[in-house]
């Protein structure tokens, strides 16, 4: 059986396994507050060229967006996103929980525009409605697309004029700097955004999400915050490992591009067998659309996301690549697609 319902099915990266093993009977100090979570968040201001930034390691990437989107906003004051967005669909109302309403717009390949922003903001206009506050975006998106440097800016920019905070959910940001096109770096997201996470769950770490804050004005109380919605781990010790790691010899990027080459591989092998995509998605996401008759057929040997229905005959499906996606497994779900599409003209 080949794996691509999603990228975080494998433990760790074996890097990661071995650091913990060697710390198997030392004592650390707990919540975070010891040696190796400050050295993990030395590592990542150096990486993103900001030595001001606050980072705080988190479990996972719903409790990242909620802990975030709660602690920066007022009780009546609402977070825009596209409706495909993660905090709008797949959060179970984590944020709405809170009290805060998410107000979306239709975002077809799954991103926000100034335009779709500000025409939230126009249709928001006094205190009998909720406050727009903040604007969340994914990089990359839910459907695997990605910001441009001009597109993220011009979002700064009118969060700017707006008085918007800007917050970007990064649970997949590694395979979104490491894509074909992509002209972002890590130093621009402390420029571009106040607050923003780095995913490793989704790229090679066991667990955790780094929560990377460098608007200043957003500092005050936020580990209140991280105790108050239980994300102050007792083991935090156990997040900064998989950060310190990842953010030694350029680990973390080394294993984003490893996901990002298999999917290339693969998107270009669907592209060869003339599948329809749902997008154009230069990560590690794609979204092939099939004929209903083929799902069962490749299910037998393969792993992945049922995405929904295109048509009463066709179905996206969702394939995603890892660090420890294999040349062997890519090529074997292209030869079985194109035995599906052999049996068609039988």
């Amino acid at each position: 059986m080949y794996a691509f319902q999603n990228d975080y099915s494998e433990c760790c990266h074996p890097a990661i396994l071995k650091r913990l093993s060697a710390l198997e009977t030392e004592a650390l100090s707990g919540y975070g507050t010891d040696g190796i979570c400050a050295a993990a968040a030395n590592k990542i201001r150096q990486a993103i060229c900001c030595p001001q930034a606050a980072v705080h390691f988190v479990t996972g990437g719903t409790q990242a967006n909620m802990i975030v989107i709660d602690a920066c906003l007022r009780p009546w004051e609402a977070v825009i996103a596209a409706d495909s967005g993660h905090i709008n669909v797949h959060e179970t109302g984590a944020v709405e929980g809170t009290g805060h309403k998410v107000l979306t717009a239709p975002a077809k390949d799954g991103k926000l525009t100034p335009v779709m922003i500000e025409e939230i903001c126009r249709t928001h206009t006094d205190e009998h409605m909720v406050r727009p506050r903040m604007v969340y975006l994914s990089d990359s998106t839910e459907l695997g697309t990605i910001y441009s440097k001009a597109e993220l800016t011009a979002i700064h920019e009118l969060c700017r004029d707006k008085g918007l905070y800007l917050f970007l959910d990064g649970a997949r940001l590694g395979a979104a700097l490491c894509a074909e096109g992509n002209d972002l770096t890590l130093a621009d997201l402390p420029r571009l955004c106040d607050v923003f996470y780095i995913g490793g769950t989704k790229n090679g770490a066991m667990l955790g999400e780094a929560v990377v804050i460098p608007n200043p004005s957003l500092l005050p109380d936020f580990r209140y915050q991280l105790k108050h919605r239980g994300g102050m781990l007792a083991k935090g010790f156990l997040l900064g490992v998989n950060f310190d790691v990842l953010f030694t010899d350029n680990l973390y990027m080394q294993l984003a591009a490893k996901a990002d080459q298999a999917a290339a591989r693969l998107k270009a092998g669907l592209l060869r067998l003339h599948v329809p995509m749902l997008a154009d998605a230069p990560a590690n996401q794609l979204f092939p659309i099939l004929p209903n008759s083929w799902i069962g057929q490749l299910r037998q040997n393969f792993t992945f996301e049922i995405w929904g229905q295109n048509d009463p005959e066709h179905t996206c499906i969702r394939l995603t690549t890892s660090w420890a996606t294999s040349s062997e497994a890519v090529d074997a779900l292209l030869t079985a697609i194109e035995e599906c599409q052999s049996q068609i003209g039988q």
